[in-house]
C-alpha cells in the first residue's frame, strides 16, 4: 500500500505537470495572436514554476538505487578538534534541521550527546518523507570547517571535523535478525545540555549490538517502551546497512566508503577565514555564501552530486 501510494503520487504529480504543458501552450498561441502584458506576466510566472517542477522531477528520476524513496536516519558526530568539532557538530545539526524545513521533511532529534562546553558530541536524527534517503546519502562523509576559533583566546585560526552517517530507514520486511542473548540494554536519565534537541526523560534507553559493537541511545519519547522501540528501529537499520556495505564490498562495488575523520578524508570544507566557501570536493561545486549554506541552502550541493554520481564522476 506504501508503494501504491507513492507510484499514485507521481502519477498525479506528472498529470499536472502535463495539464500545466497544455495550459502554457493554449496561452502561447493566444500571446502569438494578439499582446496582452498582463497574460504574458502570467505566462512568464507560470512557465518558470513549471520549469522548477521539471527539474525537480529530473532529480527524482536520478533517485533509482534501492532504498532512494526510503526515509532515512542521520547521524553527526565530532571529529578530532575538542570543543571546536563538538560546535561544528552543533552547527551542521542546525544546518540539516534547518535544510529538512526547506524540503518539508519531518525529522525528530531523538538523541544528542552533549558536553559541558559547547555543541554536540553526537546526534540521531529520524527523517521522515519521500526520497528522503536518496537526498542525504549525499551528505555521507567528512565535513571539514576552517575559522577563526571562538574557544581560542589567542583568536587563532582552527580547523574541525565533523562526520555525517546516514542509512535508510528499513521497512522491516528485511532479514535482519537480532538475538537477545546479542543485545546489552541500559536504562537511564537523560542529562546534559540537550534540552535544545530533545526533551528530557527519566526513561533514556542505550541498546549496545555485542557482536558489532554499534551503541543506539534514544531518549526522546515519553516512556522506556516507546524509546526502546526506537532505538530498535534504528539498530535494525544500521545492522541491515552495515550487511548490505560488507556485501557490496566483496562484489567490489563499495559505496559511500568510510573514512577517518581527520584532514585529508573531507567530502566538503566550510572556510569562514580568511575567506569565505563553501566547497564540494567530490563534485567541485561551490558556494559563497557560507551563512545561506549554514541555513540550510544544501540543495545545490545535493543536487551536483546526484547528477555527477549518476554519470559515474563519483
Amino acid at each position: 500500500m506504501k508503494e501504491l501510494s507513492r507510484v499514485n503520487s507521481e502519477l498525479e504529480r506528472m498529470r499536472r505537470i502535463q495539464s500545466e504543458y497544455d495550459d502554457l501552450s493554449a496561452i502561447e498561441e493566444m500571446l502569438n495572436e494578439a499582446d496582452d502584458a498582463e497574460l504574458e506576466a502570467e505566462f512568464s510566472r507560470r512557465s518558470s514554476d513549471l520549469r522548477r517542477e521539471l527539474e525537480h522531477m529530473s532529480l527524482l528520476l536520478l533517485l533509482n538505487e534501492p532504498y532512494d524513496n526510503s526515509s532515512a536516519i542521520l547521524m553527526v558526530h565530532s571529529g578530532s578538534g575538542g570543543l571546536d568539532s563538538q560546535d561544528w557538530a552543533g552547527m551542521l545539526l542546525r544546518m540539516y534541521l534547518r535544510y529538512f524545513e526547506r524540503e518539508n521533511f519531518r525529522a525528530e532529534v531523538i538523541e544528542a550527546t552533549t558536553d559541558d562546553g559547547s555543541g554536540i558530541k553526537s546526534a540521531t536524527v529520524m527523517v521522515e518523507g519521500e526520497y528522503a534517503y536518496g537526498f542525504l546519502k549525499a551528505e555521507r562523509g567528512v565535513h571539514r570547517l576552517v575559522r577563526i576559533s571562538p574557544f581560542d583566546s589567542a583568536h587563532r585560526r582552527h580547523t574541525s571535523f565533523a562526520s555525517v552517517l546516514v542509512s535508510p530507514e528499513y521497512s522491516g520486511e528485511e532479514d535482519t535478525e537480532i538475538r537477545p542473548e546479542d543485545l546489552k540494554v541500559d536504562t537511564f536519565r537523560a542529562s546534559g545540555a540537550g534540552g535544545q534537541y530533545v526533551n528530557r526523560t527519566d526513561s533514556a534507553v542505550r541498546i549496545t549490538h555485542l557482536p558489532t559493537g554499534i551503541v543506539v541511545t534514544c531518549q526522546n519519547e515519553r516512556s522506556q517502551h516507546q524509546n526502546r522501540a526506537t532505538a530498535m528501529r534504528v539498530l535494525k537499520s544500521r545492522l541491515y546497512d552495515m550487511a548490505r556495505e560488507q556485501r557490496e564490498e566483496e562484489l567490489s562495488a563499495v559505496v559511500g566508503e568510510k573514512k577517518e575523520t581527520t584532514w585529508g578524508s573531507q567530502i566538503r570544507s566550510y572556510v569562514l577565514h580568511p575567506y569565505t566557501l563553501v566547497k564540494d570536493h567530490r563534485t567541485g561545486c561551490e558556494r559563497g555564501n557560507v551563512q545561506g549554506v549554514l541555513d540550510g541552502d544544501i540543495g545545490g550541493f545535493i543536487m551536483e552530486y546526484l547528477k555527477q554520481k549518476a554519470r559515474g564522476n563519483v
